[in-house]
Formats: structure tokens, sequence, C-alpha cells
């Protein structure tokens, strides 16, 4: 049975507004008569009805996180964050597959549709910010790296710094042929030329000529995609003695396709990536990379967006940075 506020007010002895007045957090409660309804609301086991509220205040207690593949794991992994952090808010999350592509980008921005959601966190591919700007309305967040400095609040990392670093650990190890997979020429691909730019910014630290050839695009970043950029580097006559992957996911093709040259890794090639997804933990051998902080980026955005639901509408966009770590593993280091 679930139990009513009039229930909670008739064990305590107190009105419903009394009972509402402590529910809701409000201060002039006597601290005599706030103990009396929180023991009754312990004895009745009370939730609060937190769609109720919600529609009192307009709002729904539904948020919206769209990017655009749930296939990708590092997307999987930010989803349960956001989740996790909504949660705590009492909100729950309608997740959205965008695809990339403008359109179902521009829907997702627009609010879903004709769904009813109170605020949604993006992570656009295709829209730029003159795009966004366009849009009001539905409060937002945005993530990666396809628009910042924009007309809506943003959270990511620092990826030139971040593929700068990884980079320079595979120089440090003594590699000097180092292969990047993953590079993208479209207006999509923001992510990708900004790893690319730290890894450039690496090589040129160190002395050592940026080499074309040992850069390997990908159309997108999927396993297959990984292991066919190697595939074809290797076939080409190129040999490297490293390769740094713009994301784990290319990397555990990269790994696979090592292997059926019959490369050793570490030893033959050295194979960086970079998300730190729960895959590369237990690949074998387990895969050196850029480790996002996904929790935090997560709980930012949430946070964030919190803040703009409540009514401010009046701050500057803002523009947060995560950190990230290196988190070096076998695929780096011999045994």
């Amino acid at each position: 049975m679930r139990h009513r506020l009039k229930d909670v007010a008739e064990r305590a002895g107190v009105s419903v507004k009394t009972v509402s007045n402590v529910v809701n957090g409000y201060l002039h409660v006597r601290p005599d008569t706030r103990a009396r309804v929180e023991e009754a609301i312990a004895e009745l086991n009370y939730r609060p009805n937190l769609s109720a509220r919600n529609l009192r205040k307009g709002r729904t207690g539904v948020i919206a996180l769209a990017v655009p593949e749930l296939d990708i794991p590092y997307f999987a992994e930010l989803a349960r964050h956001v989740v996790t952090a909504a949660a705590e808010r009492g909100w729950t999350v309608l997740i959205d597959q965008t695809g990339g592509g403008a359109e179902r980008e521009r829907v997702a921005a627009a609010g879903i549709g004709d769904h009813m959601i109170d605020g949604l966190i993006l992570s656009p591919l295709a829209l730029t910010a003159e795009d966004l700007a366009g849009l009001d309305g539905t409060p937002m967040v945005l993530l990666g790296e396809r628009v910042d400095h924009g007309p809506a609040d943003h959270v990511g990392i620092d990826n030139v710094a971040a593929a700068r670093e990884i980079t320079a650990h595979l120089v440090g190890l003594g590699r000097r042929r180092i292969a990047a997979v993953g590079s993208q020429r479209t207006p999509e691909g923001a992510s990708a030329r900004l790893r690319l730019a730290g890894y450039a910014a690496a090589l040129a630290d160190a002395g050592i000529a940026y080499d074309e050839a040992l850069v390997a695009p990908a159309p997108a970043w999927h396993r297959a995609d990984g292991a066919a950029a190697v595939r074809h580097l290797l076939a080409t006559g190129v040999r490297p003695d490293a390769v740094f992957c713009f994301n784990d996911t290319l990397a555990l093709g990269a790994l696979r396709a090592l292997h059926e040259a019959g490369l050793r890794v570490p030893e033959d090639v050295a194979v960086a990536g970079f998300d730190d997804i729960e895959d590369g933990r237990f690949s074998v051998p387990t895969l050196t990379t850029i480790a996002p902080d996904k929790e935090r980026i997560g709980r930012l955005a949430v946070e964030m967006l919190a803040a703009r639901v409540d009514g401010d509408r009046e701050t500057p966009p803002r523009d947060l940075t995560a950190p990230y770590r290196l988190t070096p593993r076998e695929s780096t280091h011999p045994h």
C-alpha cells in the first residue's frame, strides 16, 4: 500500500500543509514538529509523488541524452554515468541515438519531437554552433568537440593535450615510426582533427618528421575500421613500430590485424588507444589508453543542465574541461 501525505499527517498529528513543508525542506517548521513528521515518514515508508510535484512545477522529471552511436562503448559507458547522476536528482533519462546525422540531431536539439523533456544533453557531430543558436526553448548541454564556445554549456576534455601526451609516451619508449589511425577530413571529424593535432605536436616536440604515409584514415571508429586501416598500412609497405589509434575500438581492431600479420604487441609494434573502455582492460594484451574522466563528464553535464532547468537562463554559456589520465598497460610495455 502506498501511503499518502494525509496518512503521514494523521500519524504525526499535524496538518497536511506541515507535512508538505517538511518534505519540501522549508526551514520555518519547529524542530520538534519536524522530528515527529520525519518519524512518521520513516514509519510509513512514505515516498513523495515526484511525478505530481514535477507537474505542479511545469516539469516532467525527464531529460534526454542524445549521442551519435550507442554501439561505440565510450557513449554507452558515458550514458551510464549520466543516468546515475540524473537519478540522484530524481530524473529519468531518455536516451536517443542520432547516427551523427544533421536531421536527427536537429530533432533532438528541438526537444525530441513530441516527447516532453525538461532538458537535453547532446553530443553533436553534424550541427554547428549556428544551427544550435537558431533553436530555443529546451535547456541544453553539449558534449564532444563539434561545438564549443557556442550557444549552450559545454563539457569536454583537452583532446590535443591528451593525444600529445600519449604520443609522447610512445616516443619515450623509443618508438620513431608512429602511425596514427582514425584521421577524418569531414566536418563531423572534429575529435579526429584535434587528436591528429596533438599527435603532430608530440612528433615535433621530439624532432620526428611528420609522415603522411603513417596517417591512416577511418570513416568510422569501429573495430573493423581499425583492422582495415592497419591492414592497409602494412599492405602498402608501411612498417610502423607503434600505432596510436584515436579511440579504443579502433585499437582493438588494430590488435587483431597485427596479430594476423604475425607481429607481436608490444615487442614489434606498440599500440595505444583513447577512451579507456572496459574491453581494453581485458584484451590480450591489455590496452594502453587515455582515460577521460567519464563520471566527471556525466556529472558536470547533469549539474549544468540542472542549473538551466531550475531557471538560470542569464549566465553566459560555460565551457568546462574534465580531466583525463594516461593509463599505460601491456600493449606498450613488454611483460
